[in-house]
This record gives C-alpha cells, structure tokens and sequence, in this order.
C-alpha cells in the first residue's frame, strides 16, 4: 500500500483532490511498472538490499515526477516475496565468533596480530563451509540480507489501472471517518464486503439506501469510523480503512465521503472518490482468528446445531441492519438463531445493536461483547425474549453460547 507521502493531491479550499490520471499519465505509470518489474525478476536471488537499490536506481533514471515514480517503486516493490530467514541461526554464529574473535584480539601481540581471516576459516573448517560462508551467515538475519525469493506483482496494466485507488487507499491513512454508498446486482458481493469490513475490525453503520430508478436496486449506505476518532492520533484504523477500499471498490457502482486530517498541521479536509466495479479485491480470510478458534471449540462439542458462516443481511425497515458473523441452525427442526460478535469495538455499537433489537428485529439473535464495554446481560432482558446479550472475559465460551442459543431457540418443534 502506498503511503501519504507518495500520493499526487492538490488542496481545493476544505477539499482534498487527487491528481487525475489521464491517458498519457496511465501509458507512463504503465510503462514503468512494466520496467521496474523487470528490474526485481532479475534479481531473484538477490538481497533485499541489492533490490531496493536497483529499484530505486532504476527509478531516479526515469527522472520526471519524482513522487510519481516513488509511488510506483513501491507499488512494485510490495510484489516482492522475500525469505523469512530463521534469526537463531544467525545469532548462534555470531556468538560464536564473536566470541573467538574477542580471545583472539586478547591473546594477539606485535609480532602475531589479530587475524580476522584466520578465525573466520577456522570457523568455517570446523563447520565444513568455506569463509564466504561465514561471513555472509553472520548477518543473515538482517532485513537486508533477505534474499528475494520471487517477483509476484500485479501486471503492469493492473498496476496503471488501480493507481487511482491505491492512491486513494494512502489518502484514507489519514481519515477520520468515511462515508461509502455502496450499489451491486450481485449478493455475494455485499455479502464479501460486509465480511471484509468485520473481518478488519471497523466499525459499519450499515443503512439501505432506496432506489431512484425503477428496476433497480438500491444499495447502502455504510459508516466507518477511522483512527482519528477511535483512537486520537493513531493510524491503526487509517490502515483498516484503506484495506477495505478495495471491497467498496468490487461494488457496481460506488462512492466514498472521507474527513481526513491531512499533512504536517492535520488540516481537516474533505475527500471524495467514485467509480464503478474494479476487480481488485483479494479473498480475506473466511473468519478472524478469535471467531474461526470459536467455531472449531463448538463443532467439537458434537451438538445437534450446525454452523453457517455466511448468514444473510438483517433488515428492519426504518430502524436499521444487522451483519451477523454467523448463524447456528439446529438440525432437528431447522431453527436458526444468528450471532454478531461485538468483541471490543465500543460501547455505541453494542447499544446501537439493543436499540434495533427494540424496534422490532424479526429474529432471534446473540450478541457476544466483551467485558472490558461495561455492558451487562441484563441490558437486553425478558421484554426481548428473540434476542440476548453474551458478555465474555477474554475468550467465547463454546458450551456457554451453546445454552444461550438453544434457551433462544427454544425447544424444537
């Protein structure tokens, strides 16, 4: 992902604007992706040092927009797959020599100084390498002397054809809170944005939005928090909104709204983008870590409820939707009961949760919230017999969400 430093914008009163790419400016972001990917398959074996200075090199040669050229050496160079060296190797050599050398310098006099190249191939004997060896393994585990393993960029075209987003993408660093209008024919493809929004941890308030045409379907209108507003002066959630960008982007037709805080003075600003679908997205894992190591626990329990990990959309009319995480479907009568992790996003998002729960929501459903919100169960009680509140310490209990959906449930029929 590009970075805020790397972005072409220009300041338009309160509004943030990307440099537009036309035609002669994609030609050019193709041409030197194309060329600077050649640059990093010819090096393949290479360390991670020797790639960034032929890169880099390669990039001042083609001289023009510096910040241009910038941005694509590292569009190419986040395609580069380097070795995950093992450091203990390494730091065990190291110790060792180091070792021998600080004897050897004690015990060496005028007429027999130190000899590095003598200790390095007595090292080297006795570990049956020669000297080069040695002295390349000493530093192994340095960034730098990663070697690069493989060049698995996108093309050259994809690269000029998403430059608009990936821009976009490092202007959303810097955003506060973020506003997409999301429309598509396709299901599965809300379905996969709504996943990738849970999966990175933001914040959705999730409101249809109606048709204006006939024949037509809406779409959503979607609300995420950002990092300046969930925590002040961080970029944690900066990084989560411009991972989702691509999803946002997969939808027919699409649009965002961002507040950002943007250069040195964190000037408030106004940033708008839209566009129509572009095939940039990446499948994200199917569950986070703590919902997938659940799943696993309740499975093992061998009940009589299955598991479904792509629930539908819940809509009330007027009040609002609920993206659940899953759904259990009891296999003796086929009631299903849904269930929205609210882990430890905020106190808001749980009572947003309650209150759609109170106007109405037509399913029965379990929310599961951490302990560290101060909400108790109690919050949703005997009045909202569909719905329940699951408070958890640090992990989800399999056998106490187990009772909880079948008391939800109730008994089959």
């Amino acid at each position: 992902m590009l970075t805020a430093d790397l972005v072409g914008v220009r300041r338009r009163g309160d509004e943030l604007r990307l440099l537009p790419v036309d035609e002669p400016r994609r030609a050019h972001i193709e041409a030197l992706a194309a060329a600077l990917a050649r640059v990093a398959r010819e090096h393949v074996g290479k360390t991670r040092d020797e790639v960034d200075d032929a890169l880099d090199g390669a990039g001042r040669a083609e001289g023009g927009d510096q910040r241009l050229t910038n941005a694509v050496v590292k569009l190419v160079r986040d395609g580069c797959r380097f070795d995950d060296t093992d450091p203990e190797p390494a730091q065990a050599l190291r110790r060792d020599v180091f070792r021998r050398a600080a004897a050897a310098r004690r015990a060496a006099t005028a007429s027999a100084p130190f000899d590095r190249d003598a200790l390095l191939a007595a090292v080297a004997g006795e570990r049956s390498v020669s000297a080069a060896d040695i002295e390349a393994g000493l530093y192994a585990d340095r960034p730098g002397r990663q070697r690069l393993l493989a060049f698995e960029g996108r093309p050259a075209t994809a690269v000029a054809a998403g430059f608009m987003l990936s821009q976009a993408q490092a202007v959303l660093l810097r955003a506060t809170k973020v506003i997409a209008v999301v429309r598509t024919a396709d299901a599965g493809t809300y379905r996969q944005l709504f996943r990738t929004l849970k999966f990175l941890r933001l914040l959705p308030v999730v409101t249809p939005v109606p048709t204006t045409k006939p024949g037509r379907g809406g779409g959503f209108r979607i609300e995420l928090d950002g990092p300046f507003s969930l925590f002040q002066g961080g970029t944690r959630y900066g990084l989560q909104l411009g991972l989702a960008l691509p999803a946002i982007a997969a939808c027919d037709a699409w649009s965002i709204e961002a507040d950002v805080a943007w250069g040195a003075d964190r000037r408030a600003l106004k940033f708008h983008l839209e566009g129509k679908a572009a095939a940039l997205v990446d499948t994200p894992p199917s569950l986070p870590d703590d919902l997938a190591a659940f799943v696993a626990a309740f499975d093992a329990l061998a009940s009589d409820w299955r598991i479904d990990t792509e629930p539908a959309v819940l809509d009330l009319p007027g009040a609002g939707l609920c993206v659940p995480d899953l759904a259990f479907v009891r296999a003796a009568d086929g009631a299903r009961v849904y269930f929205e992790l609210l882990g430890f996003w905020s106190r808001e998002a749980v009572w947003r949760r309650i209150d759609l729960v109170r106007a109405g929501l037509p399913h029965r459903i379990l929310f599961a919230v951490s302990k560290s919100l101060r909400v108790g169960e109690a919050a949703l009680d005997d009045t909202t017999p569909t719905a329940a509140l699951y408070v958890f310490t640090r992990v989800i209990n399999a056998k106490q969400v187990l009772a909880r959906i079948e008391q939800l449930a109730g008994p089959p029929t």
